[in-house]
């Protein structure tokens, strides 16, 4: 599971005065942190994006706002929760933002604990989402060791179908189901047809319908 403490808090703002009292107030909390005076100075040192653990960006900026930052990174496949700064009269680009995937916005002047409290929940978030992706490749592994008839038997079986209805329904004997089966739970490494049934929906949710 993917820890707080290894991931760091990047901030891009134009305002080095914010930026350095941002680094005081993260690091004050044993958050990791490093700050970038614009979108531009953030994508030309564009770290790996499993060590973000969220953006914190003002919604305004010289040349690439912070909106535009957002959909660079989405084009990106980036999922990495970004906390939105934002000034007087911005509340309508936040939540344009917000529909775009931002975690939350906090307007200027706010208080040190809302923006804890934000990044928090946003951290928190992110790393859900990683070791939700990172379980979700682990099971997808699993299942391409399958071959194509054990994946339509692994399919029917996690739909809790007896080995004689998979039989039927693929046109093979029961005895050839039941090794098609055999293989699938020791090559998947599940004991039941309700953890294979799991492990399918983790990789696509809608795999059993």
């Amino acid at each position: 599971m993917t820890e707080l403490e290894d991931l760091a808090i990047h901030v891009v703002d134009d305002d080095a005065a914010f930026r350095r009292s941002l680094i005081f107030l993260f690091e004050s909390v044993g958050w990791q942190v490093a700050t970038h005076a614009s979108a531009e100075d953030f994508l030309a040192s564009l770290p790996e994006a499993n060590a973000v653990g969220c953006l914190v960006l003002d919604i305004r900026m010289p040349m690439m706002s912070g909106l535009e930052l957002q959909q660079v990174l989405r084009s990106r496949g980036w999922t990495v929760p970004i906390v939105f700064i934002t000034g007087h009269g911005d509340v309508d680009l936040a939540v344009q933002a917000m529909k775009h995937g931002a975690c939350d916005f906090l307007e200027k002047p706010f208080k040190d604990q809302a923006l804890l409290d934000a990044v928090g929940r946003a951290l928190k978030l992110g790393c859900e989402a990683r070791d939700k992706a990172a379980r979700c490749e682990e099971a997808k592994a699993l299942l391409d060791r399958l071959s194509p008839r054990e994946r339509e038997v692994a399919r029917l079986v996690a739909q809790g179908l007896p080995n004689k209805l998979v039989g039927r329904a693929l046109d093979i004997s029961e005895k050839t189901v039941h090794v098609h089966r055999h293989h699938v739970m020791e090559k998947t490494g599940v004991g039941s047809a309700a953890e294979l049934a799991r492990l399918m929906l983790r990789v696509d949710p809608a795999a059993l319908d």
